[in-house]
């Protein structure tokens, strides 16, 4: 899936896709347990794709109920690591083999640019779930130091029902990032995806009994938050909620677990992540390309986005130039058409929000540089690329979330300034770093508040490295890499006196 079709095609495929629209429950497609819909929405259209299932808690009840007996009585939790691993390979082969089906099922609802489900999102999707397949008969337990008087075994063990809570912005490789692991480990697993995208995960639930992961051990439950999270986050048979989206709604499921039963919770919240420009940096082209693609991929919506770019004085002038320049080429329009590589904002709601904090920025003195405004394409929701400079720490777009295609220009008079600038949010998601010096490099890339640190480029890191955040992007665990399987797990000793 490589070669990228015409508009015309993607648009071909669209019109004869089967769209998925029930909830998934023990291994088959089922309606609302009372029969409520809600509406999906394509926000390059304003076009209304299909009614999904609005599941609420008598759903819950049923998928979790579900889930666990199928936990106990071993079907899957019991299986050989290396028949859980062929399984889950397989779901990864079938994921490839629909790739381009689900790739503009993905821009159909989520407004993403199909260049980028293409190239991104689904080759990232099938990595991730054939990385943590082939991990899972690789992982080792342990025997403690304990003399020849005893035998001490340190073991991982499945922790049961396990409830995964999605964000919009990346809804294929999010439930990559938590499934692969998850389903790796032996847990049954249920899926709330967010409520404007719920078709991808739902037709990759087919696919998984496909594959040959049994009934009941992978639930997907389209619904609101407060019908579904909430629900999840309050059940006692629920061990685990992993959750990505807001801080806010991280805070309300740590109270869910604080109230129940002390499920474990993991969260990766939001950010406001830098691009941190020491005195020194080299090849300022490829700066500005890198920061530029750090603030406007997936049209900003994306909780690593680089929107505050901190530059030392000496370089500020001709990067903001090069800034500039390298916004153009960002095309936003029809994200069905391959060569834009801007999209749509996902909903009214999140658009609204948008156009407020360009205003607050106005208000507040910022000084627009590039865009500010909606953008007229038809019935959709775009907003043009948006730079402010002469922006100041205090100021309302510099220190909360935006969650588009807005960033920031802001002055540091000195190298320590700006590690001072960067360290100074709430967040400490994803930092990215640019300087000429390999000291510098090491030293600030330490000093930096934030879970993942690129330097001389902006990157999450891979399959391979662990994902989360430092202070309120953060809580409770790992995506990706081996610390991923850990969320998942419990550890139990088990204890052999070998004495006489």
């Amino acid at each position: 899936m490589s070669e990228l079709l015409s508009t015309e095609e993607y648009k071909a495929i669209a019109a004869g896709l089967k769209l998925p629209t029930r909830a998934f429950i023990n291994g088959e497609f089922v309606d609302a347990i009372d029969g409520a819909t809600m509406q999906s929405i394509n926000p390059a259209t304003g076009e209304v794709l299909a009614d999904i299932a609005a599941c609420k808690t008598a759903d819950v009840n049923l998928a979790v109920a579900n889930g666990k007996a199928v936990f106990e009585r071993g079907d899957w939790s019991q299986l050989h690591p290396s028949e859980r691993k062929t399984a889950i390979a397989k779901l990864a082969s079938l994921i490839e083999e629909n790739a381009l089906e689900l790739a503009v099922m993905e821009t159909l609802e989520a407004g993403k640019p199909i260049h980028e489900c293409v190239k991104t999102d689904l080759p990232e999707t099938v990595n991730c779930i054939q990385w943590h397949a082939e991990a899972t008969d690789k992982l080792y337990d342990q025997l403690s130091p304990s003399g020849n008087g005893a035998v001490g075994m340190i073991v991982r063990e499945p922790l049961g029902v396990v409830a995964c809570v999605l964000p919009w912005n990346f809804p294929l490789m999010m439930v990559a990032w938590k499934l692969g692991p998850a389903l790796a480990a032996g847990n049954s697993v249920i899926v709330k995806p967010a409520e404007t995208t719920s078709m991808t995960t739902l037709r990759i639930a087919e696919l998984a009994i496909e594959a040959g992961i049994p009934a009941g051990v992978f639930n997907v439950l389209p619904g609101l938050g407060p019908d579904v999270g909430e629900p999840l986050g309050m059940h006692e048979d629920v061990q685990v909620v992993s959750f990505t989206g807001s801080t806010a709604t991280g805070r309300r499921f740590l109270e869910y677990s604080a109230r129940s039963n002390l499920k474990r919770i993991v969260l990766e919240c939001g950010g406001k992540s830098p691009s941190v420009v020491l005195s020194d940096a080299e090849n300022l082209d490829s700066v500005a390309e890198n920061i530029v693609a750090a603030a406007l991929w997936n049209m900003g919506q994306n909780c690593t986005a680089n929107s505050r770019i901190i530059i030392h004085k000496d370089l500020k002038a001709e990067l903001t130039e090069k800034i500039l320049q390298k916004m153009q080429d960002w095309q936003t329009g029809d994200p069905m058409n391959p060569e834009h590589m801007l999209g749509s904002i996902i909903s009214r709601a999140q658009f609204d929000k948008i156009i407020s904090y360009i205003e607050i920025g106005k208000r507040e003195g910022a000084k627009l540089l590039a865009g500010g405004e909606a953008l007229t394409i038809g019935d959709g929701l775009f907003i043009a690329p948006t730079l402010f400079d002469d922006v100041t720490e205090d100021m309302t777009i510099a220190v909360e979330e935006i969650f588009g295609p807005v960033f920031s220009l802001m002055q540091a008079d000195s190298d320590e300034q700006a590690l001072q600038i960067a360290n100074n949010s709430c967040y400490g998601l994803q930092a990215s770093l640019y300087t000429g010096n390999v000291k510098k490099a090491h030293k600030y890339a330490r000093k930096l508040q934030a879970g993942t640190v690129s330097v001389n480029c902006f990157s999450e890191g891979d399959i391979s490295t662990p994902f989360g955040g430092f202070k309120q992007s953060g809580f409770g665990g790992r995506d990706n890499s081996l610390q991923a399987h850990d969320q998942y797990t419990d550890v139990k000793t088990i204890w052999l006196d070998l004495e006489d």
